[in-house]
Parts: C-alpha cells; structure tokens; sequence
C-alpha cells in the first residue's frame, strides 16, 4: 500500500513539474510580448511626434500665406470682410421634438427641421 502512495506522489509532483514548467513558458511569452507591444507604443508615439511637427511646419503662417499668394488666381480667394460673419439668431438649431413650438412656430409637423414656414424664410 505504500508503493502505490509513493507512486502516487511521484506522479503528483511530475504532473506539478509539468505544469509550473508550462507556466513558466506561457509566462515568458507574455512578457516578450508585453515588451512588443511596449515597443510598438514607442515607436508609434515617436512617428506621431514626428508627424505633429511636421503639421506645424507646413501650416507656418508665412508659408500658408505665400501659398495663398502663388495660388491666388486659382484659389479666388479674398480677405474676409466683416459683412461676410452672421448672427447667431440666424441658426436654425436642431428641433427638440418634445417642445414644437420654436420661436413661436408650430415646428412639430415639418418633415425637415430645416425648413422654415413662409413668413420666416429670409
């Protein structure tokens, strides 16, 4: 009976070797990849760097404007004139289908929120 036992035991202890060794292994595996990853971040975070200072190279303020001078007859563009910036009462905002009623009109049936009744288009 105290073979078997022995037996046992030995089996037991071979399959806990086994398994810590396995445990080991997938622990190893996870750390190398955890580095992976931690070197990809890295150098992710650098080539954004990068590119951001790239983004700020190009939009240089007198860079942009002598674009816009060698580009100006095919661009049209013109400086901006105060005429040119609206109010903020002339937006339509988004309609709250629980309150119909904007700005004294019954807004509940229009099919589109961007349409205004007659007497209230421009």
């Amino acid at each position: 009976m105290k073979s078997v036992i022995y037996v046992l035991t030995a089996l037991a202890v071979l399959g806990l070797a086994l398994w810590a060794y396995q445990e080991n292994y997938r622990t190893q595996e996870v750390l190398n990849e955890t580095q992976r990853l931690q070197r990809e971040i890295g150098a992710a975070q650098v080539r954004l760097s990068v590119l951001r200072a790239e983004w700020a190279y190009l939009n240089r303020p007198d860079r942009l404007r002598e674009l816009a001078d060698l580009n100006f007859e095919s661009l049209g563009l013109l400086p901006m004139r105060p005429d040119q910036f609206g109010r903020v009462a002339d937006i339509m905002f988004a309609v709250d289908p629980e309150l119909p009623i904007v700005d004294g009109v019954d807004v509940s049936n229009f099919s589109d929120l961007g349409t205004l009744p007659p007497e209230q288009q421009p």
